[in-house]
Parts: C-alpha cells; structure tokens; sequence
C-alpha cells in the first residue's frame, strides 16, 4: 500500500506562533499558561518539562511570572485581572481569533445583536463572547437558529475551526430572523484548507488516519468529514496504530490537526510505512527514492533555465520547479544569472504537486535553513558578519546572509543617508540586531559597529589631546553660528567669531562642508567632549603691532566699513578697525554720520588713542580737515603777497 499526506496537515499559524512565543518567553523568565497551550497532551508534557505550567485561575499566578494566553484568546475581564494584579501578560491569541474578537465587540458597541456560531464550552468561543457583551448568544446548529427570535439588527461571526458549511447554512436560516444582517466570515482560511485537503484525501484512499489530540475541535472535525466518505481513525500517537487497520488496503491517507506537531505526524508516518515494508516506499505521495512532502530536502540537477524559473531533475515523475523568488534571497534578478544547467542544487520541497504536475521546490528556503544555525550562533555572539546589498527596498537594504536580512536606512550609516542606492552591490560590515527564525527576521545593523568605532576613537583621541594643540579636520556641518569639524572621532564647534580676525557675516564666506582645515584647541571638557576650535588662533593677532604701526598722532588711511549712530568704522587691515566719533568728524555739529560719509569712503585720519589690549583704535578726521583747510590758507596768502609785489 502507499501513504498519501495531505497537502495542508499539522500546526497553523496562530499555534506554531503561539508555541514560538512560549518558548522565547520560557527563555528568559518564569512562565504559566492560562489554559493547556494547545489542546494536545505531548506538546503540553513537553512544555511542561521546559518549565511552562499550566494553570486555570490567576490566583495561581506571582507577579514574577510571565502569564501566556494561548492562542484561542481570552474575555478582556482577565487582562484587566492581570493589569489589576501587577501579573506581565504574553499575549499569544491567534491574530485571527484577535480579528473576531474586534468584530464581536465593534458590532456589540453599535447596538448589534451578535451571534457567535461554535462550541459554547470551547475557550475560544468563551473569549468571543467576553468581547462581545452579556448578551451575545453562542449557537451551533441550524435548529438552535430557528428557535431565535426576530431581532431588528443581528450580526454574526463564527469559531474560526467551523465548517464553512455550517456556517452559510446558518446564515440563511439567521436572514428569516432579522431586518439587517451583518455577516463576519471570521472562518480561518488555514482551517477551511486543512479540511478541504482533508475531504479531497479521503475520497481518494481505502482508509484515513487522522492524528490529533481527543479534545482538539478542529482535530474532531477533520475525522467527521473523513468519516463521512472512507473509514477513519482518529490517533493521538504512533503507539495507537494497529496493522489490521490497513488490510487489503491499497491507498492510505494521513492528515493531522491544526494542533499536532511535525515531529508526531513524522513519527505516525514512519510507523504506518514500517506496518508494510514490502509493498510501502518512504514517499509521502508517490514512487520516489527521494521523500517527498512539505519541507523534505532534495538534491538535484539543473535541467533547464526559463527566464522565471529553474527546473531540476530530483528523480521523480517528473522534474521539480523553482520559481525565481524561490531561488536566492534578492528578488530583482535573472535566473539564467544565477545557476547553469548541470548545477547540483539542493532545495526544500513547498509544494507536492502543482497544477503542471511539478514538484515546487525552493532554494532560498534550503540556503536558510542551511544558515539559520550560524545566524543564531551570531545573534548570541554579536559577531561582526559580512553581507552584500541585493536589493533596495523601501526603509532600508536588503542584503544576503545566508537569508534575506534587513538593513534599516536608519542602521546603515552613523548620519542620515539620502540616496540608499549607492549602496547596491556593496559589501557592508554587520551585526545581529534581531532574528527570529520562525518569521524569517534578520535585521542587522552597521551603524552599531561604526558607532562603536568611533566612540573608541573618541576615547581614545581625548586621552591625547589637550588645549592649544593643532589638528586638522574635516568640516562635517554648517549653521549661522559656525561649523562643526570633524577631527578624528569628535566633532568640534568652529565659531563664526574664530574663523578670522576679519568680521564674517556667514560661515559660508569662507568654508564649504567637506573642506580640510587646520584648526587649533581652544577649549575642551573632558567629561562632555565637546571641543571649541579655532582658525584665527593659528596666526598672530594684527593687533600685537597695533601700538607700533598707529601710534598717537600719525596719519592713517582706511576705507569706511561700517556706519553706526556714533560714528564710521574705518578698516585700516585685516582684522583691525578704527572708530571716528561723530563728533570727530566735522569741525561743526554732524547730526546723521551719513551726512559726511558712506561705506566704501576712503578717508584719512589721526589716530587720537590706540589701546591693542582693548582692540580699540579712534580716529579723528575733523583735524585731518582743519590741518588742510589751513595749509591751502597759507598758500593761498603767500601766493597773494607774491602776487601784490609784483
């Protein structure tokens, strides 16, 4: 005989999502669930011995406990128990169950009246109807329908194990009930396959073994409709089987509920293959030296390159077929870049048997099961790891690690990256930031490493440094009050004020982002780091030779620079401005400065006082004019008493 598995069998989503977050918080506290996790008695014995108790009451419950919420869910009366407790709760209700629960309780608060179809003893039902309000009414059959009353407004939703049979037929007989029906098909489309796969399997075989726990309801309802069409036995574990069953059977099928473990249906599999080594073969659902079911890996050769797919030769009826997206970790690719025909690949099998009658196959999901054992090592370790950028995707870089990782466009460099396409191609340094194998998660980061870097050279560089030294930098930043150079580790402020001993409107007038400048150390805090710099300090101050080259009554030349209410700065070099007051302007009164001159004058004036250490320097032009008004007298007069001896 030959053992056919069907294609949709063993854990769903929300219980393998559940069973991952136990065992993640199990790791890292004190841990209880509320309620066995999964309605199967090994997996809840094996939970137990990693130390995850079950309990029924959250008086059995310390606030140093985590409190697990299996995946059916529970009424929001036990988290505000638990808040109310001071007990952390891990929420681990299937997203589909969370999905009903919103509808139950949305449709309640608009004045709805909600009928939740399923077991009213079961805990996901009972969750249901927390959410829902005191006068939610649970039914499961069509007669309890009929004996409702007429209601304005209903709204209805189901378990999300019922059959979707039972559920439309329900509807029909709710529509005679109500004015306004409000239909929520919150039926897993996870169940709905299992159950489909189930029906089809059942038709096909002399006898079906379904395995499950006793008390699981979907488990119940895979062995109802197989029972319904072949002989059926319902299992917990491969210690229940019995060769008679099989007798002069041809075609077996196995199937398992939503919340049997791989390794049970694996253990129920080899057993039922052993029951008849001569006639049985090790495939799951044809004659094939290599097993072929969801998740087997099988070997291969590359025997033709599509521009969409790879087809390998892995020694079945026909050849297995890797779509493109199932080929390597980059998306935007060619697969004729990638393998040549003759290639020897290994991949893991997704699908038994598409609708061409090929195996689908990936090697994406082969190379990561291959890495994820040396990634988890290196999420522990923190060891640097090597990836290179195959792809750009919005927030962030895809690179290759052996899976698909992450690289957050915030995590790829100490500043802000505007353009992450210059980085395709490029080989980036990484660490682990987070990985969750069971979604598939790795995101790295390289700032972390670069940020490390350079807080030791950081480190390093303030041990050395001291006021008064000389560096050269970069500069990094530019505001209106000056620029931030980078020098070697630590980012020093340049003030507009040190730039020069000229005065500078805008950093911008002399230095661009980018520039390499030679700056010195005017001031540095050990403890904060920061760092004052300066440029001008470099040179000596051209008010050292002030008192030298203006001294007290010399005539000095200048070119008007500025204009107050006082007076008008004259520039006589650089860095060095004199003042002449309004009153020294004129030898009469001057009201407005602009009445005698304007920026840009070039002028000539007496120096009145010269104080270097103050940087101060006044001016006088008001004698440089009389001095001149009475020399031209005095030539004026000579020139008329010439002029009169003649």
């Amino acid at each position: 005989m030959k053992v056919k598995r069907a294609a949709k069998a063993g854990f769903c989503f929300g219980v393998k999502r559940a069973l991952d977050m136990a065992e993640r918080t199990v790791g890292t506290s004190s841990a209880v669930s509320l309620g066995p996790l999964i309605h199967n008695q090994q997996v809840v014995k094996r939970l137990a011995e990693r130390g995850i108790r079950v309990v029924n009451d959250l008086e059995e419950v310390n606030f140093e406990q985590a409190l697990i919420i299996r995946s059916h869910g529970v009424a929001p009366s036990v988290y505000q128990e638990a808040e109310t407790k001071g007990i952390h709760v891990v929420d681990a209700t299937c997203p589909f169950v969370q999905k009903a629960q919103r509808l139950a309780a949305k449709s309640a608060q608009i004045g709805q009246q909600v009928i939740v179809m399923g077991d009213k003893l079961h805990p996901e039902v009972q969750g249901i109807l927390g959410w829902a309000g005191e006068q939610a009414i649970p039914i499961q059959t069509v007669e309890e329908a009929q004996e409702l009353p007429f209601y304005p407004n209903l709204a209805v939703l189901a378990q999300t194990t019922q059959l979707t049979e039972n559920f439309e037929r329900i509807v029909e007989e709710l529509k005679l009930h109500t004015e306004n029906l409000t239909v929520h098909n919150t039926i897993c489309n996870a169940t709905a396959e299992r159950q489909k796969a189930a029906r089809e399997l059942a038709e096909e075989v002399d006898v079906m073994v379904v395995v499950g726990g006793r008390h699981s309801a979907n488990t119940q309802k895979l062995a109802s409709i197989c029972a319904e069409r072949t002989k059926t036995y319902l299992i917990e574990t491969a210690e229940e089987l019995e060769a008679n069953w099989f007798e002069e059977s041809k075609r077996v099928g196995l199937t398992a509920g939503a919340s049997t473990p791989d390794w049970i249906i694996e253990e129920v599999y080899k057993k039922m293959s052993e029951l008849n080594e001569d006639e049985m073969e090790m495939a799951s659902w044809d004659e094939s030296f290599q097993e072929l079911h969801l998740g087997a890996r099988v070997s291969g050769k590359v025997v033709k390159i599509t521009h969409d797919e790879i087809f390998v030769d892995i020694g079945w009826k026909s050849e297995g077929v890797i779509p493109l997206k199932e080929l390597i970790t980059a998306r935007k690719t060619r697969s004729e870049d990638l393998l040549s025909i003759g290639d020897e690949i290994t991949a893991v099998v997704i699908r038994v048997e598409n609708e061409a009658g090929h195996t689908v196959l990936s090697k994406r999901q082969a190379d990561e099961e291959r890495a994820e054992e040396r990634l988890k090592k290196l999420a522990e370790s923190k060891e640097e790891i090597q990836g290179k950028v195959v792809e750009i995707v919005k927030g962030g870089l895809v690179v290759d690690v052996g899976m698909r990782g992450f690289v957050p466009a915030s995590q790829v460099q100490l500043g802000y990256v505007e353009d992450l396409n210059q980085f395709l191609g490029q080989t980036l340094r990484l660490r682990m930031i987070e990985f969750d194998p069971s979604k598939r998660k790795v995101v790295l980061s390289q700032k972390v490493i670069l940020a490390e870097e350079q807080a030791l050279k950081r480190r390093q560089l303030l041990e050395t440094l001291k006021e008064g030294d000389a560096v050269t930098g970069i500069v990094r930043r530019m505001a209106d009050f000056g620029v931030f150079v980078d020098i070697g580790g630590i980012d020093g402020l340049l003030h507009v004020s040190d730039m020069a001993y000229t005065r500078i409107q805008h950093p911008s007038e002399l230095l661009k982002i980018g520039d390499q400048v030679n700056v010195k150390v005017l001031k540095l805090d050990q403890q904060t780091g920061k760092l004052s710099l300066g440029i001008k300090q470099l040179t000596e101050s051209p008010w050292v030779q002030a008192a030298e080259n203006y001294s007290v009554g010399s005539l000095v030349e200048g070119t008007v620079v500025r204009i107050v209410t006082f007076g008008a700065f004259v520039g006589l070099a650089d860095g060095v401005d004199g003042l002449i007051h309004i009153s020294q302007l004129a030898d009469h009164r001057v009201n407005k400065v602009e009445d005698v001159l304007k920026v840009g004058d070039r002028v000539s004036a007496k120096v009145l006082e010269c104080k270097p250490e103050g940087k101060r320097i006044s001016l006088c032009l008001r004698e440089v004019i009389t001095d001149s008004a009475q020399d031209n007298d005095g030539v004026e007069n000579r020139s008329s008493t010439e002029n009169g001896e003649e």
